[in-house]
């Protein structure tokens, strides 16, 4: 399959982007953060997102959501990307809405078309530490009376400080259970953090908190792999939106080029510059193509692509550093002020890194899987 968007694709994409460049500017985020925003995400965004359809991109259009995959999940992310954007679309659009679909009729009545509505926000906990590292997982879940007793404390749970419901993944006798949890039942703590992107994430502690048996998504058994699929499709999400950042960033480099003067001349004319910035558009062409080849292969479901999303996501997490570095370098002293939008666009890129495993845990994944 080429590895170039379908004119429906192209079409999202447009209207993404135009969308998020006339609603949720960087000058959005700015607002956000300067005002120290309780929230720091919109609401009325996220109702926005829903009403354009990009809320449930994933969804079924059974429970109101557009029924698409996960290239147009890429799309929107990569839009996000590009306007620094805090939206709860990662969280809930793409990883709560994955898990979600693995539900009862019940859990996905009650969730999805509320998500796909921008009315609702879930929140995936699964991370524990400072690194991304789901099978070294300690929470647990214990049998108590006709449900489970939760323990156990969750690091980087996106935009779990605002969520209407959290996603527990928990380790059970069985298996790996995936727990649907109010956050304001007893023995539920959440704490926000503010990251270094001005973007939003939680810290949730669970002290002998008690849920229902029907609070589980799916079985025990079945819990692995349907977080594996659902962490998968984050991942390539997340991939896309390094590519949105980088690229930016690089558009905005290129513009600088354009218009600066230094000893009488364009500093884009400066041959040094024209090869750096050569390189650099040859490598995000590289990443964009990881990426895509990643979500095709996720729509696919090919035997390879949790491979093709590690590919993606440590190629575009590299390309995207190099790319704010060099934006950075290109601007000279001016990079890392405030005014200038570059230093946020690197900001952003050392969380996305971060955030479902940077490129050193995808690249150990990539060798596992050899027999390394």
């Amino acid at each position: 399959m080429p590895l170039i968007l379908t004119e429906e694709q192209t079409m999202l994409k447009e209207a993404a982007e135009g969308f998020l460049g006339e609603r949720a500017p960087i000058s959005h985020l700015r607002k956000l953060r300067d005002s120290r925003d309780p929230d720091g995400v919109s609401r009325a965004l996220w109702r926005a997102f829903g009403e354009m359809g990009f809320a449930g991109v994933l969804i079924p259009e059974a429970h109101g959501g557009s029924g698409l995959g996960a290239v147009e999940a890429g799309v929107v992310a990569e839009a996000l990307g590009r306007t620094l954007t805090p939206s709860p679309f990662l969280g809930s659009g793409v990883l709560a809405a994955t898990v979600l679909k693995g539900g009862s009729g019940e859990q996905q009545a009650a969730w999805l078309p509320r998500i796909a509505a921008g009315e609702a926000i879930v929140s995936l906990a699964v991370d524990e530490g400072p690194k991304h590292a789901p099978a070294r997982m300690t929470t647990l879940a214990e049998r108590s009376g006709n449900g489970f007793r939760l323990n156990g404390a969750k690091a980087f749970v996106l935009d779990g400080h605002v969520a209407d419901a959290l996603i527990v993944a928990a380790r059970t006798d069985d298996g790996l259970g995936l727990f649907l949890v109010d956050p304001s039942t007893d023995g539920v703590t959440v704490e926000r953090t503010v990251m270094v992107d001005a973007h939003n994430a939680a810290r949730v502690t669970l002290t002998e908190a008690e849920v229902d048996a029907d609070a589980l998504i799916g079985s025990v058994e079945a819990g692995e792999a349907l977080l594996e699929g659902a962490l998968n499709l984050g991942r390539a999400c997340a991939a896309a939106s390094l590519t949105g950042a980088g690229d930016q960033a690089f558009q905005t480099t290129l513009d600088y080029l354009r218009t600066r003067k230094q000893f009488g001349k364009f500093i884009g004319e400066f041959q040094a510059l024209q090869h750096r910035a050569a390189h650099l558009f040859s490598e995000i062409e590289i990443a964009r193509a990881a990426v895509m080849g990643a979500l095709q292969a996720l729509d696919a479901c090919r035997e390879g692509a949790p491979l093709a999303v590690s590919v993606a996501k440590a190629k575009a997490g590299r390309v995207a550093e190099l790319a704010v570095q060099e934006a950075v370098q290109m601007h000279g002293g001016v990079g890392m002020t405030d005014e200038f939008e570059v230093g946020l666009f690197m900001k952003r890129v050392r969380v996305l890194n971060e955030l479902l495993g940077d490129a050193g845990f995808h690249q150990e994944r990539m060798a596992r899987s050899q027999g390394f």
